[in-house]
């Protein structure tokens, strides 16, 4: 699980509309970014200005799908009608 702290509310609305609509997200800190589904958005009331703790579940990325035959099919008996 990544763990993420802002104190930006346009991207805490973000968020929990990812999280409602069960949407993948992405954040960016620093060099680091992850994508994944928004596990909880919680307020730390006790802080000034209020900020809020998100909780992101990392997908892996997808491997790239390699075709079993790397010829074109398109005409696989052209050599035969010449």
């Amino acid at each position: 699980m990544f763990t993420y702290e802002t104190a930006d509310q346009k991207e805490v609305r973000r968020f929990r509309i990812a999280q409602f609509n069960g949407r993948m997200a992405t954040v960016t800190s620093g060099e680091a970014k992850v994508t994944g589904f928004v596990r909880s958005v919680l307020e730390q009331e006790s802080s000034t200005p209020p900020r809020w703790t998100i909780t992101i579940i990392p997908n892996t990325p997808k491997e790239e799908i390699t075709p079993l035959r790397p010829t074109s099919r398109a005409r696989p008996f052209a050599e035969d009608y010449l």
